[in-house]
């Protein structure tokens, strides 16, 4: 891509590897400025953090929790002479991470969920069942894998995390498949988990391959990816200045439930909960900017066939403190990694 702005090729090196999803109307509702701060939270194969770093003079603190997308940003922190701090670690520390290099409040934050292009042509990580690869899917360099899970998890657990997660609709058909192949043999690589898949999820032309689903949540559950994107939240809201924004593409309807929940309860939208008693209803520490959506054009669609399903919010922080409190309401209830793992 290319970024407005005569900065851009000069902080990059040269055009970036891959198309950062939604990026132009991103840039703008960050409302990046000489000066600023901004957090790339989710840094991956460093295209935000170029757009950013072209709009602007301006510094960016990046975070990957995959050390292979920081290993191959070093050079951009190299080009960026000052301007960029990359770091290895969960995005839910990003407030954390601001605090270590020395800020207590930023002007920006944006989180691109989800797994990156970057992660998904590389068989060896695991995560596409279109390429042969290890059974892996961890963006981490450590913890159980979904080999892992396939290996440990009861069927019942497999079904709801499945379903859950992956919005499988014949969860509990795929979760019987599994159980039944690996009493057989250990399920160790991608394709041998999308073909036991394939027989039990029927595709028309035209439909997706019957494996999204699974693998889907597979990710997300070894990820724990919902529960980090909730704390991102809450930390993007704590360190935000007054005034700053806050923007999350996401890829899933689970993301975006997410984010929208956040969003609306940050700002007083919400409806809350019928089953929780009714609070006393306090100042709204973020005003939304997007009141539906923001979503890719036929321009962007063309170039980037990812976007399809790229959904964009933003919000800006008020002077109101943050909100706090239990986030757990907005996670979707599936059985704990360790239980899972202990096969219950």
């Amino acid at each position: 891509m290319t970024a407005g702005g005569d900065g851009f090729a000069a902080v990059a090196g040269g055009p970036a590897p891959h198309i950062p999803v939604l990026a132009r109307p991103a840039i703008q509702l960050l409302n990046v400025r000489d000066g600023g701060v901004y957090i790339d939270a989710t840094f991956g194969a460093g295209g935000y953090t170029r757009a950013i770093l072209g709009a602007a003079n301006c510094k960016v603190i990046a975070i990957d929790r995959d050390p292979r997308a920081i290993a191959l940003g070093a050079d951009l922190v190299a080009a960026a002479q000052g301007r960029l701090t990359l770091i290895e670690q969960r995005f839910s520390n990003l407030e954390q991470v601001a605090h270590a290099a020395g800020y207590e409040t930023v002007d920006g934050v944006v989180l691109d969920l989800g797994v990156s292009s970057m992660q998904l042509d590389q068989p060896a990580r695991g995560f596409s069942f279109r390429l042969e690869g290890p059974l892996d899917m961890r963006m981490a360099a450590s913890g159980p894998s979904a080999a892992d899970v396939v290996a440990a998890a009861s069927e019942r657990d497999l079904a709801d995390i499945i379903f859950t997660l992956g919005e499988e609709r014949r969860s509990r058909a795929v979760a019987r498949a599994i159980v039944k192949a690996r009493g057989e043999a250990p399920i160790v690589t991608t394709t041998a988990l999308a073909d036991i898949v394939a027989a039990v999820v029927r595709a028309r032309p035209g439909d997706i391959h019957p494996a999204t689903r699974t693998f889907q949540a597979l990710r997300i559950f070894v990820n724990d990816e919902l529960g980090e994107l909730v704390a991102a939240l809450s930390a993007g809201e704590r360190i935000l200045k007054a005034g700053g924004r806050l923007v999350a593409v996401s890829f899933h309807s689970l993301e975006d439930r997410i984010v929208k929940l956040f969003f609306a309860a940050c700002a007083g939208t919400g409806g809350g909960s019928r089953h929780a008693p009714e609070v006393k209803r306090t100042a709204p520490s973020l005003r939304l900017l997007t009141r539906r959506p923001v979503t890719a054009d036929k321009e962007e669609l063309a170039r980037n066939p990812r976007a399809r399903s790229a959904k964009l919010r933003a919000a800006e922080r008020t002077d109101a403190p943050a909100r706090g409190g239990d986030l757990s309401d907005l996670l979707p209830r599936v059985p704990a990694l360790a239980d899972v793992l202990r096969g219950r």
